[in-house]
Protein backbone atom coordinates (compact mmCIF):
# COMPACT_ATOMS: atom_id res chain seq x y z
CA UNK A 1 0.00 0.00 0.00
CA UNK A 2 1.41 3.80 -0.91
CA UNK A 3 0.91 5.72 2.28
CA UNK A 4 0.49 9.59 1.38
CA UNK A 5 1.69 11.75 4.27
CA UNK A 6 0.81 15.38 5.43
CA UNK A 7 3.45 17.55 7.69
CA UNK A 8 1.37 20.82 9.17
CA UNK A 9 2.10 22.84 11.86
CA UNK A 10 -1.22 25.07 13.41
CA UNK A 11 -3.72 24.21 11.02
CA UNK A 12 -6.82 22.98 11.76
CA UNK A 13 -8.60 22.64 8.87
CA UNK A 14 -6.66 21.83 5.34
CA UNK A 15 -4.83 18.92 6.38
CA UNK A 16 -7.59 16.72 7.61
CA UNK A 17 -10.00 17.28 4.98
CA UNK A 18 -7.33 16.36 2.11
CA UNK A 19 -6.51 12.93 4.44
CA UNK A 20 -10.58 12.42 4.79
CA UNK A 21 -10.99 13.10 1.03
CA UNK A 22 -8.24 10.46 -0.37
CA UNK A 23 -9.38 7.90 2.37
CA UNK A 24 -13.23 8.23 1.12
CA UNK A 25 -12.49 7.31 -2.57
CA UNK A 26 -11.38 3.43 -0.34
CA UNK A 27 -8.82 2.99 -2.93
CA UNK A 28 -7.00 -0.90 -1.74
CA UNK A 29 -3.69 0.73 -2.55
CA UNK A 30 -3.38 4.31 -1.17
CA UNK A 31 -4.17 5.33 2.26
CA UNK A 32 -3.45 9.01 3.88
CA UNK A 33 -2.98 10.27 7.30
CA UNK A 34 -1.21 12.98 9.11
CA UNK A 35 2.18 12.10 8.87
CA UNK A 36 4.23 11.00 12.17
CA UNK A 37 7.75 11.61 12.62
CA UNK A 38 9.91 10.48 15.29
CA UNK A 39 13.30 8.93 15.26
CA UNK A 40 15.53 9.96 11.63
CA UNK A 41 18.19 8.31 10.46
CA UNK A 42 20.05 9.52 7.36
CA UNK A 43 19.13 7.49 4.22
CA UNK A 44 16.87 5.32 5.59
CA UNK A 45 13.50 5.25 3.59
CA UNK A 46 10.40 7.39 4.42
CA UNK A 47 7.17 5.24 4.77
CA UNK A 48 5.45 7.81 2.72
CA UNK A 49 5.31 7.44 -1.00
CA UNK A 50 4.00 11.35 -1.02
CA UNK A 51 4.33 14.07 1.39
CA UNK A 52 2.61 17.07 1.44
CA UNK A 53 4.64 19.83 2.94
CA UNK A 54 2.85 22.73 4.68
CA UNK A 55 5.22 23.67 7.65
CA UNK A 56 8.92 23.03 6.64
CA UNK A 57 9.62 26.83 6.19
CA UNK A 58 8.99 27.70 9.51
CA UNK A 59 10.56 24.16 11.01
CA UNK A 60 13.93 23.62 9.78
CA UNK A 61 13.84 19.81 11.58
CA UNK A 62 10.95 19.35 9.08
CA UNK A 63 13.04 20.84 6.13
CA UNK A 64 15.77 18.03 7.02
CA UNK A 65 13.60 15.50 7.77
CA UNK A 66 11.94 15.75 3.36
CA UNK A 67 15.01 16.00 2.21
CA UNK A 68 16.35 12.80 3.82
CA UNK A 69 12.86 11.39 2.67
CA UNK A 70 13.05 12.73 -0.65
CA UNK A 71 16.34 11.31 -1.04
CA UNK A 72 15.02 7.69 -0.68
CA UNK A 73 12.89 8.24 -3.18
CA UNK A 74 9.80 10.13 -1.53
CA UNK A 75 7.44 12.15 -3.43
CA UNK A 76 7.81 15.82 -1.76
CA UNK A 77 4.92 18.47 -2.73
CA UNK A 78 6.79 20.91 -2.76
CA UNK A 79 10.71 19.95 -3.78
CA UNK A 80 11.99 20.91 -0.39
CA UNK A 81 15.55 21.45 -2.10
CA UNK A 82 14.41 24.08 -4.53
CA UNK A 83 11.90 25.48 -1.84
CA UNK A 84 14.94 26.11 0.21
CA UNK A 85 17.02 28.15 -2.30
CA UNK A 86 14.30 30.30 -4.19
CA UNK A 87 13.28 33.87 -3.02
CA UNK A 88 11.17 36.50 -4.31
CA UNK A 89 13.28 39.02 -5.57
CA UNK A 90 14.43 35.71 -7.86
CA UNK A 91 11.23 34.94 -8.56
CA UNK A 92 10.51 38.31 -9.81
CA UNK A 93 13.71 38.65 -11.91
CA UNK A 94 12.66 34.85 -13.61
CA UNK A 95 9.11 36.27 -14.37
CA UNK A 96 10.50 39.16 -16.33
CA UNK A 97 12.81 37.25 -17.94
CA UNK A 98 9.80 35.17 -18.98
CA UNK A 99 7.45 37.82 -20.18
CA UNK A 100 5.07 38.27 -17.09
CA UNK A 101 3.98 41.81 -15.93
CA UNK A 102 5.79 42.34 -12.95
CA UNK A 103 6.79 46.10 -10.94
CA UNK A 104 9.98 47.70 -11.24
CA UNK A 105 12.08 46.11 -8.07
CA UNK A 106 15.42 46.42 -6.21
CA UNK A 107 17.02 44.19 -3.85
CA UNK A 108 18.40 46.54 -0.96
CA UNK A 109 21.09 45.28 1.64
CA UNK A 110 20.13 44.64 5.57
CA UNK A 111 19.72 47.71 7.31
CA UNK A 112 22.11 45.73 10.21
CA UNK A 113 24.45 43.20 10.31
CA UNK A 114 23.41 40.20 10.12
CA UNK A 115 23.96 38.22 13.04
CA UNK A 116 28.16 37.32 13.20
CA UNK A 117 29.05 40.07 10.61
CA UNK A 118 30.70 43.60 10.99
CA UNK A 119 30.81 46.50 8.37
CA UNK A 120 33.98 44.34 7.28
CA UNK A 121 32.14 41.57 5.89
CA UNK A 122 30.41 44.25 3.57
CA UNK A 123 33.16 45.68 2.21
CA UNK A 124 32.01 45.41 -1.37
CA UNK A 125 28.77 47.26 -0.83
CA UNK A 126 28.85 50.28 -2.35
CA UNK A 127 28.41 53.12 0.58
CA UNK A 128 26.41 55.42 0.66
CA UNK A 129 23.80 53.56 -1.84
CA UNK A 130 22.50 55.56 -4.59
CA UNK A 131 19.43 55.89 -3.53
CA UNK A 132 18.34 59.03 -5.74
CA UNK A 133 19.00 56.44 -8.82
CA UNK A 134 17.00 53.45 -6.65
CA UNK A 135 13.83 56.15 -6.08
CA UNK A 136 13.68 57.67 -9.73
CA UNK A 137 13.26 53.98 -11.03
CA UNK A 138 10.80 52.34 -8.86
CA UNK A 139 9.12 56.07 -7.97
CA UNK A 140 6.50 56.31 -5.34
CA UNK A 141 3.93 54.77 -3.75
CA UNK A 142 6.03 51.71 -3.29
CA UNK A 143 6.61 48.49 -1.16
CA UNK A 144 9.08 47.75 0.93
CA UNK A 145 8.96 43.95 1.92
CA UNK A 146 11.49 41.29 2.55
CA UNK A 147 13.04 39.59 -0.37
CA UNK A 148 12.08 36.18 0.95
CA UNK A 149 8.91 36.51 3.49
CA UNK A 150 5.40 35.84 3.31
CA UNK A 151 2.19 36.27 5.26
CA UNK A 152 2.78 40.01 4.86
CA UNK A 153 5.16 40.25 7.44
CA UNK A 154 7.46 43.35 7.50
CA UNK A 155 5.78 44.67 4.78
CA UNK A 156 5.53 48.75 4.43
CA UNK A 157 3.97 51.10 1.79
CA UNK A 158 5.79 54.01 1.58
CA UNK A 159 4.76 56.94 -0.23
CA UNK A 160 8.01 59.30 -0.46
CA UNK A 161 12.03 58.97 0.63
CA UNK A 162 11.23 59.81 4.52
CA UNK A 163 9.12 57.40 4.71
CA UNK A 164 10.94 54.76 3.36
CA UNK A 165 13.88 55.51 5.33
CA UNK A 166 11.41 55.78 8.76
CA UNK A 167 10.36 51.99 7.59
CA UNK A 168 13.65 50.63 6.22
CA UNK A 169 15.19 51.88 9.68
CA UNK A 170 12.90 49.35 11.50
CA UNK A 171 13.63 45.99 9.09
CA UNK A 172 16.35 45.32 11.62
CA UNK A 173 18.64 42.41 9.62
CA UNK A 174 16.40 41.43 7.34
CA UNK A 175 17.11 41.78 3.35
CA UNK A 176 14.57 43.86 1.38
CA UNK A 177 12.94 45.02 -1.55
CA UNK A 178 11.54 47.66 -2.55
CA UNK A 179 8.82 47.55 -5.51
CA UNK A 180 6.69 50.00 -7.64
CA UNK A 181 3.23 50.11 -5.83
CA UNK A 182 0.55 48.73 -8.55
CA UNK A 183 -2.21 51.27 -8.62
CA UNK A 184 -4.82 48.02 -9.51
CA UNK A 185 -8.58 48.11 -9.88
CA UNK A 186 -8.73 44.25 -9.84
CA UNK A 187 -6.56 41.88 -7.32
CA UNK A 188 -6.38 38.24 -7.94
CA UNK A 189 -4.76 35.39 -5.88
CA UNK A 190 -4.93 32.06 -7.89
CA UNK A 191 -4.45 28.86 -6.69
CA UNK A 192 -2.20 26.39 -8.75
CA UNK A 193 -2.12 22.88 -8.21
CA UNK A 194 -0.06 20.12 -10.80
CA UNK A 195 1.33 23.19 -12.59
CA UNK A 196 -1.85 22.03 -14.77
CA UNK A 197 -5.37 23.35 -12.59
CA UNK A 198 -5.95 26.98 -11.55
CA UNK A 199 -8.32 28.83 -9.79
CA UNK A 200 -8.98 32.67 -9.84
CA UNK A 201 -10.43 34.11 -6.52
CA UNK A 202 -10.91 37.85 -6.18
CA UNK A 203 -8.97 38.84 -3.44
CA UNK A 204 -9.02 42.56 -0.93
CA UNK A 205 -5.62 42.98 0.70
CA UNK A 206 -7.27 46.31 2.32
CA UNK A 207 -9.89 44.06 4.07
CA UNK A 208 -10.08 42.47 7.52
CA UNK A 209 -7.59 38.68 7.00
CA UNK A 210 -11.14 36.70 7.26
CA UNK A 211 -12.39 39.23 4.72
CA UNK A 212 -10.40 38.97 1.50
CA UNK A 213 -11.51 36.57 -0.46
CA UNK A 214 -14.14 38.12 -2.05
CA UNK A 215 -17.44 36.20 -1.53
CA UNK A 216 -19.31 37.82 -4.23
CA UNK A 217 -16.90 38.93 -7.26
CA UNK A 218 -18.02 40.88 -10.00
CA UNK A 219 -17.81 39.92 -13.32
CA UNK A 220 -14.38 40.70 -14.76
CA UNK A 221 -13.54 40.92 -18.57
CA UNK A 222 -12.64 36.96 -19.94
CA UNK A 223 -9.38 38.49 -21.45
CA UNK A 224 -7.69 39.48 -18.26
CA UNK A 225 -8.73 36.28 -16.37
CA UNK A 226 -7.05 34.04 -19.34
CA UNK A 227 -4.01 36.01 -19.22
CA UNK A 228 -3.97 35.90 -15.56
CA UNK A 229 -4.38 31.91 -15.94
CA UNK A 230 -1.74 31.58 -19.03
CA UNK A 231 0.50 33.99 -16.69
CA UNK A 232 -0.12 31.71 -13.52
CA UNK A 233 0.79 28.74 -15.15
CA UNK A 234 3.77 30.05 -16.89
CA UNK A 235 5.30 30.92 -13.27
CA UNK A 236 4.58 28.11 -11.56
CA UNK A 237 5.81 25.59 -14.18
CA UNK A 238 9.04 27.39 -14.22
CA UNK A 239 9.43 27.29 -10.85
CA UNK A 240 8.64 23.47 -10.69
CA UNK A 241 5.87 24.47 -8.11
CA UNK A 242 3.11 21.94 -7.92
CA UNK A 243 1.06 23.90 -5.35
CA UNK A 244 1.75 27.86 -5.01
CA UNK A 245 -0.81 30.68 -4.82
CA UNK A 246 -0.04 33.17 -7.43
CA UNK A 247 -0.63 37.02 -6.81
CA UNK A 248 -1.76 39.53 -9.39
CA UNK A 249 -2.82 43.72 -8.83
CA UNK A 250 -4.13 44.57 -12.13
CA UNK A 251 -3.37 48.34 -13.19
CA UNK A 252 -4.90 49.42 -16.98
CA UNK A 253 -5.79 45.92 -17.99
CA UNK A 254 -2.73 44.71 -16.86
CA UNK A 255 -2.13 41.76 -14.38
CA UNK A 256 1.21 42.68 -12.59
CA UNK A 257 2.46 39.48 -10.81
CA UNK A 258 3.89 40.45 -7.36
CA UNK A 259 3.66 37.80 -5.24
CA UNK A 260 4.29 33.89 -6.48
CA UNK A 261 6.20 32.01 -3.62
CA UNK A 262 3.67 30.10 -1.38
CA UNK A 263 4.30 26.85 -1.69
CA UNK A 264 2.04 26.05 1.49
CA UNK A 265 -0.56 28.79 0.61
CA UNK A 266 -3.37 29.42 2.92
CA UNK A 267 -6.22 27.14 2.69
CA UNK A 268 -8.07 27.66 5.95
CA UNK A 269 -11.69 27.18 5.40
CA UNK A 270 -12.50 29.93 7.28
CA UNK A 271 -10.47 32.66 5.52
CA UNK A 272 -10.69 31.31 1.66
CA UNK A 273 -14.69 30.09 2.29
CA UNK A 274 -15.95 27.15 1.47
CA UNK A 275 -16.30 27.05 -2.34
CA UNK A 276 -12.67 27.71 -2.37
CA UNK A 277 -11.83 25.29 0.43
CA UNK A 278 -13.71 22.52 -1.51
CA UNK A 279 -11.42 23.22 -4.65
CA UNK A 280 -8.10 23.07 -3.04
CA UNK A 281 -9.16 20.34 -1.46
CA UNK A 282 -10.24 18.13 -4.09
CA UNK A 283 -7.47 19.05 -6.23
CA UNK A 284 -4.48 18.09 -4.04
CA UNK A 285 -6.02 15.20 -2.80
CA UNK A 286 -6.26 14.44 -6.50
CA UNK A 287 -2.95 15.54 -7.14
CA UNK A 288 -1.31 13.48 -4.20
CA UNK A 289 -2.90 10.02 -5.79
CA UNK A 290 -1.74 10.32 -8.80
CA UNK A 291 1.63 11.05 -7.40
CA UNK A 292 0.98 7.94 -5.29
CA UNK A 293 0.15 5.40 -7.87
CA UNK A 294 3.16 6.80 -10.36
CA UNK A 295 5.60 6.37 -7.07
CA UNK A 296 8.56 4.11 -8.17
CA UNK A 297 10.63 4.48 -5.28
CA UNK A 298 13.73 6.13 -6.84
CA UNK A 299 15.02 9.70 -6.10
CA UNK A 300 13.91 11.98 -8.47
CA UNK A 301 16.73 13.80 -10.18
CA UNK A 302 16.79 17.32 -8.99
CA UNK A 303 18.02 19.64 -11.77
CA UNK A 304 18.80 23.20 -11.04
CA UNK A 305 17.83 23.98 -14.59
CA UNK A 306 14.84 22.20 -15.29
CA UNK A 307 13.63 24.61 -12.83
CA UNK A 308 14.72 27.69 -14.59
CA UNK A 309 13.67 26.67 -18.37
CA UNK A 310 10.41 28.53 -18.39
CA UNK A 311 8.18 26.43 -20.78
CA UNK A 312 5.99 28.46 -22.07
CA UNK A 313 2.53 28.10 -20.66
CA UNK A 314 -0.32 28.25 -22.59
CA UNK A 315 -3.95 28.54 -21.28
CA UNK A 316 -6.64 25.94 -21.94
CA UNK A 317 -8.98 26.98 -24.42
CA UNK A 318 -12.53 26.25 -23.19
CA UNK A 319 -16.35 27.94 -22.61
CA UNK A 320 -14.95 29.90 -19.53
CA UNK A 321 -12.57 30.60 -17.00
CA UNK A 322 -13.36 29.38 -13.61
CA UNK A 323 -13.08 32.15 -11.09
CA UNK A 324 -13.61 32.21 -7.85
CA UNK A 325 -17.34 32.07 -7.12
CA UNK A 326 -18.69 32.06 -10.58
CA UNK A 327 -17.85 31.84 -14.16
CA UNK A 328 -17.60 34.42 -17.03
CA UNK A 329 -19.06 33.23 -19.71
CA UNK A 330 -17.79 34.96 -22.49
CA UNK A 331 -15.54 32.34 -24.48
CA UNK A 332 -11.86 32.26 -24.17
CA UNK A 333 -9.41 31.70 -26.65
CA UNK A 334 -6.38 29.21 -26.21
Amino acid sequence: MKKIGIVFGMETTFPPAVVQKINSFQDPEIRAELAKVGEVRMAEPSPYAVIIDRISHDIPFYRGYLKNAALSGAIIINNPFWWSADDKFFNFALGTKLGVAIPKTVLLPHKHHPPGTTDQSMRNLEYPLPWESIFNYVGFPAFLKPFDGGGWRDVHKVSSPDEFFHAYHQTRDLCMTLQTAVKFKEYFRCYCVGQEKVHIMQYDPSAPFHDRYVKHPAPVEAKLLERVERDCLTLCRALGYDLNTVEFACEDGVPYAIDFMNPAPDADIHSVGPENFEWIVNEVAALAMEKARNHTGKPPEYRWSAFLDGPAAVAPSGPAVKQGGGMVKEEVNG
